[in-house]
């Protein structure tokens, strides 16, 4: 319960947030999915470019746990090709 609370309340800021840019709201529906796509690839962009960083792996993290909050599909164990 408390993930749709936070989602309901960030809304509410952003919806606050567009008001005081007098931006109108809600943004067309292409231009709205394209903004949630780029928030969930930003979102996995700050694990992947810390792994670079450290010089560790990142195909495998990508797949185990990336992909799965990308999509919203559940990981393909590796046995199951």
């Amino acid at each position: 319960m408390k993930p749709y609370l936070a989602a309901l309340g960030i809304g509410l800021l952003v919806g606050a947030l567009y008001s005081l840019l007098g931006t109108r709201s809600p943004a067309p529906p292409a231009v709205a999915l394209l903004g949630l796509l780029g928030m969930l690839l930003g979102e996995q962009a700050v694990p992947l470019a810390k792994r670079v960083i450290h010089g560790q792996e990142v195909a495998s993290f990508w797949k185990s746990s990336c992909a799965e909050r990308v999509t919203g599909l559940p990981p393909v164990p590796d046995d199951a090709t």
